[in-house]
């Protein structure tokens, strides 16, 4: 199947080319004629799937096939929980957007910059990416207005909601006009989803992609058995010794990433920290810089991983176990994404061995555990 035969225009199938799609994903394939249909959708899909493509290409290619208007309001709202992903999100409409024989603005709207210059912003926008309580303060400013709203897309919307953006979620539907398009976007289907396709979709196309499985096996996954004071140089020495480049890193903490970046940087590797406690402007600086390849690492908390987005991302290594299996499925998927190959590594200390084992044991799939007592650490 290729992208012309879904129902894009010649415009949108020729930027999908240039942007080095060869073939729909699974989520595409289904979500990509629904949406054109006017259908609300259901879709179950983990990040890293293909799904910012399957609602941005049709929502773009409706706007393609509509005949210009002069009066610019906003369309089409997409709301999701992290400022990475309203920034990501909102430059795959732009990108796409650029085929276009008429323009369509994109805007992504968040908190933890100044509200005035996105204010401005919003002055003619047609589609909004944003995180709900951003776009709050704008609708109660006066900036902007949700009544012209056809279409809304709540992407990881499960996400949204363990974040405890329920209250905020639901006063921003009630903004909405009841007559419209949903599209809903989860990487699980649990009870709080199950509420909102109850509530919110009508007679939705439901489409679940069960493809972690094919995933995982495109994914070298490899751990090494080490003492807690020889994790840091350890990490040091296979990025070095691997010319390891665009290294994904995990922490469990705001403080161990810190740490960590100080010790790869003063040990001369490029590395840079995102997280909660980094204002907008250096994690944008630092998400920009990683997926250009300026930065060789980039260490990540779980909730801030979310918006790193890189089709060919070689190596994620775990420098500190997840709490769940599920979360260690999500942050190694963060590599072999969508049939491309990937190493995950993973540095165990003695305390995470019987942790690491339930991961595996949910997984499936045993991972190589090797020693690494035997490695000379000295001078990293």
């Amino acid at each position: 199947m290729s992208f012309s035969t879904l129902g894009l225009s010649k415009p949108l199938v020729e930027a999908v080319a240039e942007q080095h799609y060869t073939k729909p994903y699974p989520i595409q394939e289904d979500a990509i004629p629904a949406i054109l249909r006017g259908k609300d959708v259901l879709g179950i899909a983990r990040t890293g799937s293909g799904k910012t493509a399957s609602f941005a290409l049709p929502i773009l290619e409706l706007f393609h096939r509509a005949k210009p208007v002069h009066v610019k309001r906003v369309s089409v709202l997409v709301l999701v929980p992290t400022r990475e992903l309203a920034i990501q999100v909102a430059e795959v409409f732009q990108t796409f957007a650029e085929a276009l024989t008429h323009p369509v603005k994109t805007v992504a709207i968040y908190g933890g910059v100044s509200i005035n210059p996105q204010m401005i912003a919003v002055h003619g926008a047609e589609i909004i990416v944003a995180t709900p309580g951003r776009l709050l303060d704008l609708v109660s400013s006066n900036a902007l207005r949700l009544s012209d709203v056809e279409i809304l897309v709540l992407d990881e919307a499960d996400k949204m909601l363990d974040l405890g953006f329920a209250d905020e979620m639901n006063r921003v539907f009630d903004l909405l006009p009841t007559r419209r398009q949903t599209v809903l976007f989860s990487a699980t289907l649990g009870d709080a989803i199950a509420d909102i396709n109850k509530n919110l979709l009508h007679d939705p196309v439901t489409i679940q992609i069960d493809d972690e499985e094919q995933d995982i096996d495109l994914i070298k996954q490899l751990a090494y058995r080490v003492d807690a004071e020889r994790k840091g140089p350890l990490l040091r020495y296979l990025i070095k010794t691997g010319n390891m480049k665009q290294v994904l890193v995990f922490v469990s903490s705001v403080r161990t990433a810190d740490n960590v970046v100080t010790k790869l940087n003063k040990n001369g590797i490029q590395a840079a920290a995102i997280h909660s406690k980094k204002t907008q402007g250096a994690r944008s600086e630092a998400l920009s810089k990683f997926k250009a390849g300026k930065l060789t690492v980039l260490v990540a908390t779980d909730l801030m991983s979310r918006g790193i987005d890189i089709q060919f991302l070689p190596y994620v290594i775990n420098f500190e176990l997840p709490r769940s299996p599920k979360d260690y499925i999500h942050r190694i998927g963060r590599t072999g994404r969508a049939e491309a190959s990937g190493e995950a590594i993973s540095l165990i200390i003695p305390d995470d061995e019987h942790h690491f084992k339930i991961i595996q044991k949910k997984m499936g799939k045993r991972v190589e555990m090797l020693p690494s007592e035997a490695i000379d650490l000295s001078g990293y």
